[in-house]
């Protein structure tokens, strides 16, 4: 009864006028801005801490947490139609739903993305509303040594996601890692394969990566293709209804991946663009179609859009009970609530309950003004599909050039995002899996640090990996995760010798 009375408490702050006009400016800014690439709601949420100065504190994080869950929602549109991930966390939509909009699904795809997303964002807001104080106290025992198992974990998806050859897959997570090393070593200050180039020195930008790898990729595929001429079918949008066959297959996908996009972003590290990808390897495993992962299957929407956006509200968990945060994203926002003079921690659900639950009650208002915006717009927003072949890939190369060069206006970067571009187009062209290389490139550096500082810690001792229950428990997962494909694999092909 206690969380309901606190809800309740919460719902009548969220609902005053002013906070619904909050919720509802911040979800459809949020919702525009993970449309485009590079922007991202890291540098909204920056931009608008000026802006919250004034205003009361709950009222402000009702406001910037709009914008942070509201991109994380809207991303997916960009992954869907264009191949061009609006934000990290919609990477692994774009696997199969790009495809879908190639066969002319696209409608259907923003329909399962935008449906997906609703129900992460909500059940996830309910394990906020119920479990926050113990979640708190398990993200808080999670060391170096637990976080480096967690992050092993996480790359063994490059078995799930590599199709047909665990050999590729590994050598595209091998130069994912390698990507992720470039730039200047954290804890010794020294230069590690900049090539002596002083633009190297603060590492590769994920989004040039992911941008070249997918985006581009897919300009310079077409163009070699001999497709740049040709247009649509006006039928490419395609409808937004669901039969009772795929609404069936989609709702056990989306409550899974929501649980574990929820208890993903509880860990502060870990995010959205983990969570996604986590689910998507989990629902691939489990999928008796699982095969067809990658060419258009509908389980391959549900699954990452309601991890990444259950993720993005578990995110809150060590946020606002340990004043931790999880991702830069959630950074920003714990930089934003200490200009406004709240310290978050395990006594702010006492002192300040009203920005706590305030909150809360605005997520659920959001999630459903998302659902509203979103729902209407689909059949105008994939209305890109029916552009001119080669309108659409020129506006797919601007949105690259835009979104790489406004991180940081280097000319240096657009080289990278070129070479990228090629290094994707070679991938696809020879049977190189692009999934492993993005997720090895997000995990690689946190994986190495996790790694350093747990044996710093215990002294050079490689033991402490496995000494402790939560690593060895997740390393052994991570073990049968790898081997499991390779034992099914030579269990059918002595079947099938003696078959034959």
């Amino acid at each position: 009864m206690d969380a309901l009375n606190n809800l309740m408490y919460g719902f009548g702050i969220a609902l005053s006028p002013m906070n619904i006009v909050y919720v509802f400016c911040g979800v459809f800014a949020g919702t525009i801005i993970g449309m485009l690439p590079g922007l991202g709601p890291i540098s909204a949420i920056a931009l608008m801490i000026p802006i919250t100065f004034s205003m009361d504190p709950s009222s402000g994080l009702i406001l910037m947490a709009g914008v942070y869950y509201g991109a994380v929602f809207g991303g997916s549109t960009s992954s869907i139609l264009l191949n061009a991930p609006g934000i990290s966390g919609t990477v692994a939509t774009s696997f199969d739903g790009y495809p879908m909009a190639r066969k002319g699904l696209a409608g259907k795809a923003l329909a399962i993305a935008a449906y997906s997303s609703f129900i992460g964002g909500t059940l996830s807001v309910i394990g906020l509303m119920l479990v926050a104080p113990l979640l708190s106290k398990v993200a808080i025992s999670f060391g170096p040594a637990e976080y480096f198992a967690l992050m092993v974990l996480g790359l063994t998806a490059v078995v799930s996601l590599s199709d047909k050859s665990l050999i590729k897959g590994l050598i595209s997570g091998v130069v994912g890692i390698m990507v992720s090393l470039v730039g200047i070593d954290h804890q010794t200050s020294t230069e590690r394969f900049t090539f002596g180039s002083a633009h190297l020195l603060d590492g590769i930008d994920f989004l040039v990566v992911a941008l070249g790898i997918f985006a581009l990729a897919e300009v310079f595929y077409m163009l070699l293709r001999g497709g740049g001429g040709k247009e649509q079918p006006r039928s490419a949008i395609g409808s937004l209804k669901l039969s009772r066959s795929e609404t069936r297959q989609i709702l056990p996908v989306a409550g899974r991946s929501s649980i574990l996009g929820f208890f993903t972003g509880v860990l502060p590290g870990a995010g959205a663009t983990i969570g996604s990808f986590l689910g998507y390897s989990m629902e691939k495993r489990l999928a008796k179609d699982g095969d067809t992962f990658g060419q258009g299957n509908i389980k391959g929407v549900a699954a990452p859009e309601s991890a990444n956006n259950a993720a993005c509200t578990g995110s809150f968990v060590p946020l606002l009970t340990l004043g931790v945060p999880g991702s830069g994203t959630t950074a920003v926002l714990l930089g934003a609530l200490l200009v406004m003079g709240i310290t978050p921690g395990p006594a702010m659900l006492e002192d300040r309950p009203d920005v706590f639950w305030g909150v809360i009650a605005s997520m659920y208002l959001g999630n459903i003004f998302l659902l509203v915006l979103n729902l209407p717009l689909i059949p105008l927003i994939a209305k890109i599909l029916e552009l001119p072949r080669a309108l659409l890939l020129s506006l797919i190369l601007i949105f690259c050039m835009i979104g790489v060069y406004g991180l940081a206006f280097s000319i240096y970067d657009l080289l990278l995002l070129l070479a990228f571009g090629l290094l994707g187009l070679g991938m696809r062209l020879f049977g190189f899996p692009a999934a492993p290389m993005i997720l090895a490139l997000i995990l690689g550096g946190i994986m190495e640090q996790s790694m350093r500082r747990a044996l710093q810690i215990s002294g050079g001792d490689w033991m402490v990996f496995i000494e402790q229950p939560i690593s060895l428990t997740l390393l052994i997962i991570a073990v049968l995760s790898v081997a499991g494909p390779l034992v099914r694999k030579a269990v059918k092909g002595a079947q099938a010798r003696q078959a034959g």
